[in-house]
């Protein structure tokens, strides 16, 4: 009630009110000195509504991070065990360290920086979310827009002949007849202002929930950017996987073949039957049937390649890669599970999509209160043109009025309920946001963890199994096993070796995991100024 005072206050005592003597400037100055002093009035009187308004609806607070000290149950790993094959490096957790925004870096490959830096670049889904935000971005600019009166000039011109009035006339013999109606022009020309003060803010709600979507679609990029550097890393490592799975294939298959060259000259000097060397070329097919599998996979994952850095198939990323030209990062950050919230972009693209859902419950409240509008108009009508603004052609119009919804079929009133069921849903849907995110960090820590003992089982089993295939061939070179054992020694070779391969692959994986699952470090990008855009974030450290 004391926004509409103040707007009546501010209205019948200057701001729509047209003294004779501004009258008298009209008619020498015109329309444009009358809007250009009126518009001035106006947002004087917006800016005193804003100041004695009040915003209905509930006020956004974040919704505390978890109260817990760990992300897994039990004491925290601190160190993980080593092997002595490429990716097979002692990793240690660091509590607190940062997270670069450029992480990738960490694993020393100048391919994997090259394709990254060109994929970001190129690719169309981080150039749509990034059109998606100055979408939001744009949105804000214009409900903000309501803050301010609507000004719009209007000119119309019309040549009209009236219909007949009047009784009948007699003409100059003395007879009756209709008087006839004379042809004329009218010009008008007019300043329209309307304004609607925002008394109860529904206005500000709804500016607040367009923010709040301006700010979750930012976060959805940075969501985006994060997804696309880690899918990046991850195809690079699965390229190197299967090409190591095909080097350790190719090189059984040259054993196989070697064996295969032994038995036929055993064969030949009449040592052995026909079925070993038979049953060799078979041991040898189904060991060179695996090959074709390896090099599909293999394309599929150039072609995934291509596809992230915004080529298509036929446009093969210059850059491959191996096991060996990758390097396992040593020390691995570790927030605290208070800021997790805070790193995490799907987190908070959560928080803020809470955060218009909240907003938008002020916004219906609102709809159900009375609704103030003020329009006003001045301008001249004229017969002709040169004559507007001439003594005796001014106009001019003050209006207020106030809107009650009283009854409405309940629709208001169930937007309402449907705006706080909206927030109770946004709330859940944050909240499994969070178990997510602690559920992923865990499951990095423990696979991390674990795997670095997997790789090391992996690298015994395979160096044992190498050591029985020498002893074995040795063996059959001297006639002192059956074939049957080589056999055995082969296929466990191989297995071994390819679990190997995949055990250093799933090393790099987990830690690529791991970063992704503390938000990538995207409050430390070059690209972006994170104390003025975020400044949740302490870069203290």
């Amino acid at each position: 009630m004391a926004l509409g005072s103040a707007w009546r206050g501010a209205v019948f005592n200057g701001a729509f009110h047209v003294p004779r003597k501004f009258d008298q400037n009209l008619r020498t100055r015109g329309l444009a000195a009358f809007a250009c002093v009126h518009a001035r009035h106006a947002v004087a009187a917006v800016m005193a509504a804003l100041v004695c308004g009040c915003a209905v609806g509930p006020d956004f607070a974040p919704p505390a991070p978890p109260d817990v000290a760990g992300y897994i149950a039990g004491r925290p790993p601190t160190r993980t065990v080593a092997s002595d094959v490429s990716g097979g490096a002692s990793q240690r957790f660091v509590k607190g360290r940062d997270i670069p925004g450029d992480w990738w870096r960490m694993f020393r490959s100048r391919p994997l920086k090259d394709l990254i830096e060109r994929a970001l670049k190129n690719n169309p889904d981080l150039a749509a979310a990034q059109a998606a935000l100055r979408v939001a971005q744009a949105n804000v600019a214009a409900g903000k827009g309501a803050y301010f009166p609507a000004i719009d000039g209007n000119f119309s011109a019309t040549r009209e002949k009236p219909p007949i009035s009047g009784p009948l006339v007699p003409d100059e013999n003395g007879n009756l007849v209709i008087p006839e109606s004379p042809t004329f022009n009218l010009f008008t020309g007019q300043v329209l202002v309307s304004y609607t003060p925002d008394v109860f803010g529904g206005i500000r709600r709804g500016v607040e929930s367009l923010q709040a979507l301006s700010d979750n679609q930012r976060f959805l990029l940075e969501a985006t950017y994060l997804t696309l550097t880690s899918n990046i890393v991850l195809a690079a490592v699965q390229e190197a996987s299967l090409r190591g799975q095909i080097d350790a294939t190719q090189s059984l298959i040259k054993i196989g073949t070697n064996v295969l060259d032994l038995l036929r000259t055993q064969f030949n000097a009449g040592q052995i039957a026909e079925t070993d060397v038979a049953t060799q070329q078979a041991q040898l097919a189904q060991v060179e049937e695996t090959l074709p599998p390896l090099q599909r996979q293999l394309a599929a994952q150039r072609h995934l390649l291509s596809a992230l850095s915004g080529g298509l198939p036929s446009q093969e990323p210059p850059e491959k890669f191996t096991i060996s030209g990758l390097h396992l990062p040593r020390d691995l950050p570790l927030s605290v599970p208070s800021e997790l919230v805070q790193q995490r972009p799907d987190l908070r693209a959560a928080q803020e999509a809470l955060h218009s859902t909240s907003a938008l419950i002020g916004v219906s409240v609102a709809n159900r209160l009375p609704a103030v509008t003020l329009t006003a108009n001045v301008g001249s009508t004229a017969p002709a043109i040169d004559l507007l603004f001439s003594p005796g052609t001014g106009a001019w119009a003050i209006t207020g009025s106030v809107l009650q919804p009283i009854f409405h079929g309940g629709t208001l009133y169930q937007r309402e309920v449907a705006a706080r069921a909206a927030f109770e849903q946004a709330s859940s849907l944050y909240r499994s946001t969070v178990v997510t995110a602690f559920q992923n960090v865990a499951d990095s820590l423990s696979a991390i963890q674990n795997d670095a003992v997997g790789l090391q089982k992996a690298v015994a089993a395979e160096i044992a199994a190498n050591r029985v295939l020498a002893i074995t061939r040795r063996r059959l070179e001297l006639g002192e096993v059956n074939f049957l054992q080589v056999l055995v020694a082969q296929q466990f070779y191989l297995q071994t070796s390819l679990a190997r391969v995949q055990a250093q692959a799933t090393r790099f994986s987990d830690t690529v995991a791991l970063f992704q699952a503390l938000g990538g470090g995207w409050w430390n990008r070059n690209d972006l100024d994170p104390p003025k855009q975020y400044p949740f974030i302490n870069l203290a450290d």
